[in-house]
């Protein structure tokens, strides 16, 4: 072969196959993502299974599980199909995390941006106001803004992003003091190019990782926190959730305990996979991390 021949080199591997190489040598990780796909399909069958009314009487009230094929997770104390409410729950519940992750995550990113970047009394002046809202309880401040807003399911989203975006902001913020005097930002800014590029299209995209990782931890916690509200009958009684769920079954707790086990081993289960996922996410994201 001479050497003006072209040489033959291996093509490059594509970045999705990489991404599942590193992914599937946690186990717990690909569990976590077994788990989820579950939680998407219930929520994709939902409107097979019962496609008019999940709230609608569907037998005798308390039917015990596995007693008829038309009812097979068994009916609540006012005639309900428990495996309708799991597969529409699953719908909230998927709503709730996803919206309201987007709602703290962009709450967060954009304060914790313009502290790190700008630094000095912008930074001040931004961290007074996050540990302003880190010193009431989430939960305090949840049940407080949802008591002023209403319970409709949009207003619970809403108070949920509202309370769940100070740990996006601080992370955002160390990512940003950690990235602004790099040299490919240093190069952009003597090229004239102004701050809004700077931060949004230069240190943002190098500093998604960690933030991307701990959107699963907002996700799960998401799901836990409408749960909690809807079982201090909070929640909106237009959707069947799964919090709704367990808050209405206290009253047969003792006598009809699976009315209230049956959506909390669903919540249960959603929130580990969110937890599996987000290990397996810092384990390929974030190498710093990486297990010795």
């Amino acid at each position: 072969m001479s050497l003006a021949d072209p040489i033959d080199l291996p093509p490059e591997e594509p970045r999705w196959r990489v991404f599942w190489r590193r992914y599937r040598r946690n186990k717990a990780a690909v569990l976590g993502l077994v788990l989820l796909g579950c939680v998407v399909l219930l929520a994709a069958v939902a409107g097979l299974y019962e496609p008019v009314d999940p709230l609608r009487r569907a037998g005798p009230p308390l039917t015990w599980p596995f007693q008829t094929w038309d009812t097979p997770l068994g009916t609540d104390q006012l005639g309900r199909d428990i495996l309708a409410g799991i597969l529409h729950g699953a719908r909230i519940s998927l709503l709730i995390g996803v919206v309201a992750t987007v709602i703290s995550i962009a709450i967060g990113v954009v304060i914790g941006a313009l502290a790190g970047y700008f630094g000095g009394w912008v930074d001040d002046v931004l961290m007074r106001v996050t540990e302003a809202f880190q010193t009431v309880p989430s939960f305090v401040l949840l049940l407080a803004l949802v008591a002023i807003l209403g319970s409709s399911i949009e207003n619970i989203v809403l108070a949920i992003g509202i309370v769940s975006w100070t740990a996006p902001a601080r992370l955002s913020r160390a990512e940003f003091m950690s990235l602004r005097r790099r040299e490919f930002v240093e190069a952009v800014r003597n090229l004239g190019v102004g701050h809004t590029a700077i931060i949004f299209r230069e240190i943002l995209p190098n500093a998604l990782p960690p933030i991307v990782i701990y959107a699963s931890v907002i996700m799960a916690l998401a799901i836990l926190l409408e749960s909690a509200l809807a079982f201090l009958g909070l929640g909106d009684p237009n959707y069947a959730s799964w919090g709704n769920m367990i808050g209405q079954g206290r009253a047969v707790l003792r006598t009809a305990w699976f009315v209230s086990a049956i959506p909390g081993f669903a919540i249960v289960l959603t929130v580990l996979s969110f937890s599996l996922l987000g290990e397996g996410l810092n384990e390929v994201l974030n190498p710093r991390q990486k297990k010795t």
